[in-house]
């Protein structure tokens, strides 16, 4: 029998049928009732002619109707393309006609965008998650009406692709990283081997778009929790649903845990349930962790990467304050090492690159042989992240490789910087790139944002951070900005801030 996820909730909804499993804004669906909205999607679009192997791609807002797709898709063994919904039309494009999408399904959000680019696309079928649709597609409900639930045949699993998800594209192109059945089922066991009894509710205002909401659905189902998840991120509401809901762990990233410190009186909401916050996708501000600490709420800081289906590294927490700034040793089913440029092991605590081995490493990335060559490599996956592991074990994640600057013979990793320079009370958010230096090769540069109401001078800045880092670390140059380009999930867009400010 091959392992498929689509399969995992045919098997939760015979065993628990009537258990909760998915709110989101108004639906409220049990076991059964999204097992069977998953069998009518999949028997509809395979009325269309898609089947094993072809991409269908999503373009919205978290919608129940990913999860047809996610599991639809699954059973007949088609492959869901979740589309980064902040992206501009020309590289919505490029993500489709890279795929090769035979259909697009839409929210109605993104209509213009569609048909601004519908000539442009390979899309046989334009579908949209509306009642009236535009003349050139037709309706999610159309699609599925008078569907059967019936079960479909599963004959997939294991190593094919489930769903193609698309890197954030922070330097050129994304790349669309191919994540097996295998691979999903892989982080649904690490996850919870690793965790243990977390309870029996997720919250997650993260976009499905993103490994960090899809990674857990799978265990999810597999354990039966009840999954509830925001259509878009509300700091308030997100705060109202730890308690109306019972929330006994979240998915985060730290703009979130920033943006839910600012809403007044956070801590008097009910977390009394609350067992875990996993935070990922970048570095969490050492002060920023003090600070939820200090309210009595515990962050668990998550490594992890698309191409390894979420998990790699994750702190526990016993040691989350004591060793701050660590995202922890691996996984229980995954291993790490960190190399030289030779590939060889470095010392404890010496810098290298980070190497993640584990039974959920993707496929490789689509139709890009050799990307997938230089990244994956006897078995293990070369993150492109720099790092160092002490003498316990625990992983830091210093910076992007790409991102390392290297003035006057010295590796500085900038995110080492940006955590000392956010301790300041005036700085809202900072990022930190080099710049070309006759006497030094590169020097540093400090972009900031200054809070709402606060000023700040160059000069000041720098005086106040002597003492408090290196001197071949403190900045050279301070450029002030408005706001610090991010990506959805909190990565620095540092491309866009060294064609702005070099």
């Amino acid at each position: 029998m091959k392992m498929n996820i689509g399969g995992f909730l045919t098997k939760r909804a015979a065993l628990t049928p009537k258990k909760e499993a998915l709110v989101l804004g108004d639906v409220r669906l049990n076991f059964m009732q999204l097992n069977q909205r998953c069998n009518q999607f999949a028997n509809s679009i395979g009325q269309l002619g898609i089947g094993y192997g072809d991409r269908v791609a999503i373009l919205a807002l978290n919608e129940p109707e990913f999860f047809d797709l996610y599991f639809g898709l699954g059973k007949i063994g088609a492959i869901m393309v979740p589309i980064n919904h902040r992206l501009a039309g020309p590289e919505i494009q490029y993500i489709l006609n890279d795929c090769g999408a035979k259909v697009l399904i839409f929210g109605q959000e993104f209509a213009s965008v569609v048909e601004a680019i519908k000539e442009e696309i390979p899309c046989e079928h334009l579908v949209a998650l509306m009642e009236s649709p535009p003349e050139y597609a037709r309706s999610y409900q159309q699609l599925t009406a008078g569907a059967s639930d019936k079960e479909p045949e599963i004959n997939c699993g294991d190593e094919d692709t489930l769903t193609i998800l698309y890197t954030s594209g922070t330097t050129g192109r994304p790349k669309g990283a191919e994540l097996t059945h295998s691979g999903y089922f892989g982080t649904s066991l690490t996850l919870r081997a690793t965790f243990g009894d977390i309870g029996e509710t997720l919250l997650m205002p993260l976009p499905l778009f993103h490994i960090g909401a899809l990674a857990p659905v799978p265990m999810c189902v597999h354990f039966g929790m009840k999954m509830v998840f925001q259509r878009a991120f509300e700091p308030k509401n997100f705060l109202e649903l730890l308690g109306r809901e019972q929330i006994t762990w979240f998915g985060s990233v730290p703009q979130i845990l920033m943006f839910l410190r600012q809403i007044p009186d956070f801590d008097k909401y009910d977390w009394h349930t609350v067992k875990m916050a996993l935070v990922y996708a970048a570095p969490v501000p050492v002060t920023l962790i003090k600070e939820y600490a200090a309210a009595g709420i515990e962050i668990r800081q998550l490594y992890g990467m698309t191409e390894c289906t979420g998990p790699a590294t994750v702190i526990d927490s016993e040691n989350a304050i004591e060793k701050a700034g660590s995202c922890g040793p691996p996984f229980f089913h995954n291993e790490i090492r960190v190399v030289d440029l030779d590939g060889n092991g470095v010392a404890p605590n010496e810098m290298g690159e980070v190497l993640i081995a584990g039974t959920n490493l993707m496929k490789g990335y689509w139709n890009k042989p050799e990307a997938t060559a230089e990244t994956l490599k006897d078995g293990w996956l070369f993150s492109g992240d720099m790092g160092k592991m002490d003498e316990d074990g625990f992983l830091y994640i210093m910076d992007r490789k790409k991102d390392m600057i290297i003035s006057g013979g010295e590796n500085i990793y900038p995110a080492e910087i940006e955590d000392v320079l956010l301790s300041n009370p005036k700085i809202g958010d900072v990022a930190v790139i080099g710049f070309d230096d006759e006497r030094w090769g590169e020097s540093i540069k400090a972009v900031v944002a200054i809070k709402e109401g606060d000023s700040l001078t160059e000069s000041e800045l720098l005086e106040w951070c002597q003492g408090k880092i290196g001197k071949f670390k403190i900045p050279k140059k301070v450029v002030f900005t408005d706001q610090i380009p991010r990506t959805p999930t909190g990565k620095i867009l540092k491309r866009i801030l060294r064609d702005q400010f070099n």
